[in-house]
C-alpha cells in the first residue's frame, strides 16, 4: 500500500507564518487542522514548520517520509448523532531539529513572512532555569530557546518592529503567555543580552494566554490498518481526535484580523475559537462544568459498577445525576451568558458519549481531593451563598468520594480500596491516603467529621456549612449500609 505523500494532496505552495515549537498529537489535530481549514477557505495562507523540541526518537523520519502530510480523523458525536470527519492535513511544510541540524533550525527565525510561534512543550515547558548558559543552545529551557530564536530574528531584521512575532503557547498552565514572556525577560537580563532587544521583544511582540480543549487520542494503533483500507493509503503519522475543539485566546492586541481561525471554523459545531481580553471566564466555565461533572459523578460511577465515561452515560441514573449537577448546581453559579454555558454543557454531554473514546473513571479519579477542592468547591460555595441551601448532588458527590477512598490497606504508597470482589487503587497525595487510611474505619459522623473539618484538603473547615455535616452523613450511612447503587436510587432515582 502507498505511503501519503504530496503527489497524493497536491498541496499548495503557501509562506511559512508559523513556527510550531513540538509535532506531537494535539497541535496536529488542533493548530495545524485550524490552519489547513482557513487555507482552503482563502483566510489565511500560511504554512508551519514544525520544531521538534526534544533531542530522541525518529519522529523526523517518520514526517519526511510522507512529505510532512497526515491525516485527521475527527471521530464521536454532534448533537446526539454519531459523527466521523476525515481530513488530509496538508499546512505543514516542514519538521526541522537543532539536535540534527541546529542552523537549519535557527534559520526558520529568519524567514521573512514568519509572524507566530506556537508551543506545546507541556505543563513542565514553560521554565526558567538561572543555571541556562547562552553557548549550551541545545540543553536550555524551551524559554531559553525561544529567546535566542527572537534574538536571531531581531538581528538578522536589525530590530524591525514589523518583524515581531506572536506566541501562542497552548501548554497548560494558568496564564501561558504571560509566563512565558517572563521567563523570556529573565533570560534576557540572565544573558546580558542588549536594552534594544529587551524593548523588541517587550513592544514588538505579542504574547497571547490561551485555553484550549479537545481530546486527542493520537494514532489508532487498534484500527490502523482498518483505516488505512479505508483510505487507500499507508498513514504511519495519522492522527485521531474528538470533534469538539475550543481555543480561547486572550491578547493585549487584537489578532483575529491575521489569525482568523474564528472564521475559518464558523459553521463547525462545537468548535469554537474565540478572542478576548480575558480567559478567565472561560476557563471557569471549562473547569466547573467538564471537569467537574467528571470529579462529581466518577466515583459514585465506578463504585455503583461503571469502569469508563461513556459506560456511565448509558447509566440513566449516572446520566441524571450529571445533567442536574451542571444544569441545576453549576451553571446557576457561572457569570458567562446562560445560553452560551448551556451550548457548552450540551456539547459536554456529546463528549461524554463519545463511543471512540474510553475514558476510564479510576484514571479520572486520581488526586480527587485536589480534584474536588479546584472544581467543584467553587460551585459548592456558589450555590449556597446564593440559595441559602446544599446543592444535594456536589453535597452526595463528598460522601461518594468519602466512600471510594475508604480503605485501612495501604502497601508501597497505593490504598486499596474494594468493589465486591474487585480491589482497585487509589492513588493520591502520601497526606491524604494517610489521613484515610486512619479515619476511614472510624463511626461515619466521625469520619465525616475529621473529612469535612480538615482544612488542608478544602483551604477553609467545612463543618461551619450550616447542614452539611449531617446531610454528608446520612449520604455516607446510606452508601456504607445499602451500597452505592440502592443509595443513588433512594435520593435520586
Amino acid at each position: 500500500m502507498q505511503l501519503l505523500n504530496k503527489e497524493m494532496t497536491h498541496p499548495v505552495d503557501r509562506p511559512v507564518k508559523v513556527a510550531q515549537f513540538g509535532e506531537g498529537n494535539f497541535l496536529r489535530a488542533f493548530v495545524d487542522y485550524m490552519i489547513d481549514i482557513a487555507n482552503e477557505k482563502g483566510l489565511f495562507d500560511g504554512s508551519i514548520i514544525l520544531i521538534r523540541p526534544i533531542g530522541f526518537g525518529d519522529m523526523d523520519k517518520l514526517f519526511l517520509d510522507q512529505d510532512c502530510q497526515y491525516t485527521l480523523q475527527l471521530r464521536g458525536r454532534v448533537d446526539g448523532e454519531p459523527y466521523v470527519e476525515t481530513r488530509q492535513i496538508t499546512s505543514v511544510k516542514n519538521i526541522v531539529s537543532p539536535f540534527r541540524d541546529y542552523q537549519e533550525y535557527i534559520d526558520v527565525a529568519k524567514i521573512d513572512t514568519l509572524r507566530f510561534v506556537v508551543s506545546n512543550t507541556t505543563e513542565a515547558g514553560i521554565v526558567y532555569n538561572g543555571d541556562d548558559k547562552f553557548e549550551e543552545k541545545l540543553n536550555i529551557t524551551f524559554p531559553g530557546k525561544l529567546t535566542q530564536f527572537l534574538l536571531t530574528r531581531y538581528e538578522t531584521f536589525n530590530g524591525d518592529p514589523d518583524k515581531g512575532l506572536v506566541m501562542l503557547p497552548v501548554e497548560l498552565i494558568d496564564d501561558n503567555g504571560i509566563e512565558l514572556k517572563k521567563c523570556v525577560m529573565k533570560y534576557i537580563d540572565l544573558w546580558n543580552l542588549s536594552d534594544g532587544f529587551k524593548k523588541w521583544v517587550d513592544e514588538s511582540c505579542i504574547f497571547t494566554s490561551t485555553l484550549v480543549d479537545r481530546i486527542v487520542t493520537g494514532y489508532p494503533r487498534a484500527d490502523a490498518e482498518k483505516i488505512w483500507n479505508e483510505l487507500g493509503y499507508r498513514d504511519n503519522i495519522l492522527n485521531t481526535a474528538e470533534p469538539f475543539a475550543l481555543w480561547v485566546i486572550e491578547s493585549a492586541k487584537d489578532i483575529s484580523g491575521e489569525w482568523p481561525m474564528d472564521k475559518a471554523l464558523e459553521g463547525k459545531v462545537g468548535m469554537n475559537v474565540i478572542f478576548t481580553d480575558n480567559q478567565k471566564p472561560y476557563k471557569q466555565r471549562k473547569v466547573r462544568i467538564l471537569n467537574g461533572a467528571h470529579t462529581s459523578f466518577v466515583l459514585a460511577s465506578y463504585l455503583k459498577g461503571n469502569d469508563f465515561v461513556n459506560q456511565s452515560m448509558q447509566d440513566e441514573i449516572m446520566k441524571n445525576f450529571m445533567l442536574k449537577t451542571i444544569h441545576e448546581e453549576v451553571i446557576p453559579t457561572l457569570t458567562l451568558p446562560k445560553a452560551d454555558l448551556e451550548e457548552f454543557a450540551d456539547a459536554v454531554v456529546d463528549r461524554f458519549n463519545n463511543p471512540f473514546i474510553q475514558h476510564s473513571l479510576l484514571a479520572i479519579a486520581l488526586n480527587s481531593v485536589s480534584k474536588w477542592k479546584a472544581r467543584c468547591l467553587p460551585s459548592f460555595l456558589g450555590y449556597v451563598e446564593k440559595f441559602g441551601k446544599l446543592p444535594e448532588h456536589l453535597t452526595f458527590s463528598i460522601a461518594s468520594l468519602m466512600a471510594f477512598y475508604s480503605s485501612s490497606e495501604l502497601v508501597d504508597g497505593v490504598l486499596k480500596g474494594k468493589r465486591g470482589a474487585d480491589v482497585y487503587d487509589i492513588k493520591d497525595d502520601a497526606e491524604v491516603l494517610k489521613f484515610f487510611c486512619e479515619n476511614s474505619a472510624k463511626d461515619t459522623r466521625d469520619f465525616v467529621h475529621a473529612y469535612l473539618s480538615n482544612t488542608a484538603f478544602h483551604g477553609q473547615d467545612l463543618t461551619q456549612i450550616p447542614g452539611l455535616e449531617d446531610k454528608v452523613t446520612e449520604y455516607l450511612d446510606a452508601i456504607r449500609t445499602t451500597g452505592m447503587e440502592k443509595a443513588l436510587e433512594k435520593y435520586f432515582g
